[in-house]
């Protein structure tokens, strides 16, 4: 099949539904999913791309729990992977991510999701759909997308990385606390991940042009190595999306996130 964008319309995808070599997955609320899903989606469950143990349960799983998840969808080298969910791109964002993490780069994101999908009045299914399985499947990880704690205690001071705060206001100041300690990063700014979203057109994002001078202003610029996280790297999953849209060279993610950096002893923070 020929390519499709990373950002995808969903009038675009629904032309291309009967296309060998495609993969839509659907990380809706699994009830959602029972009740509508775009025609041929498989569900995933979000809970599958984190490794779930305390304190930071947000990190990357192990090869093996990847290859079971990745094996079972039916993922293969030409494969192209269209994704979404019912929220506005938080676990579509950690899933493309995630498929970064293994190399696999044929992906795209439904802009908007679920909710442009049906906004857009296309066809629907309530069926569940299986996976087709690829057995044996192997896997290698491709680090160049992550993040960890050394790592940023390494690079905090270095002028050449900006990062990327996806929580709310009130947890980057401190206000909310959602660990044994609050605030942020030092040197981090704060954007939000809805701000990316347009309420008013069924979540989709809104003028990149205009996301992109926003992030500018803030020190988010492509010149730099910009790292993205949130309290358990899902809302920033959205984020290292939209970094993927922007085109920024050099995009990582701290999957560790806020629930490790505030939960540690030995990492500085502001407030």
């Amino acid at each position: 099949m020929s390519r499709l964008p990373l950002l995808l319309e969903p009038r675009e995808l629904a032309t291309r539904l009967a296309e060998p070599g495609l993969l839509i997955v659907d990380l809706c609320k699994e009830s959602v999913y029972r009740q509508v899903h775009v025609p041929g989606a498989v569900w995933l469950n979000g809970k599958d791309l984190v490794l779930g143990q305390l304190p930071a349960p947000g990190k990357l799983p192990s090869v093996e729990q990847l290859e079971a998840v990745f094996g079972k969808l039916g993922l293969a080298p030409d494969t192209h992977v269209v994704v979404y969910d019912d929220e506005g791109g938080g676990w579509a964002g950690r899933f493309i991510w995630t498929l970064d993490m293994i190399g696999h780069r044929h992906y795209s994101y439904l802009n908007g999701g679920l909710h442009a999908w049906m906004a857009a009045g296309l066809p629907t299914e309530n069926t569940p759909n299986p996976g087709r399985p690829q057995p044996g499947l192997k896997l290698d990880i491709h680090r160049e997308a992550q993040a960890d704690a050394e790592y940023l205690l390494a690079h905090l001071n270095d002028g050449k990385h900006a990062y990327w705060d996806a929580r709310s206001p009130d947890e980057y100041h401190g206000t909310r606390i959602l660990a044994q300690r609050g605030g942020h990063l030092p040197g981090a700014v704060n954007y939000e991940w809805t701000r990316a979203m347009n309420r008013e057109d069924s979540l989709r994002l809104r003028d990149i042009e205009t996301i992109r001078a926003e992030l500018a202003a803030l020190g988010i610029t492509p010149d730099k190595t910009v790292v993205t996280h949130c309290q358990t790297h899902h809302r920033s999953g959205f984020t290292y999306l939209v970094g993927r849209i922007l085109g920024f060279p050099s995009l990582k993610a701290y999957d560790g996130s806020w629930s490790e950096w505030g939960n540690r002893a030995d990492t500085p923070i502001e407030r």
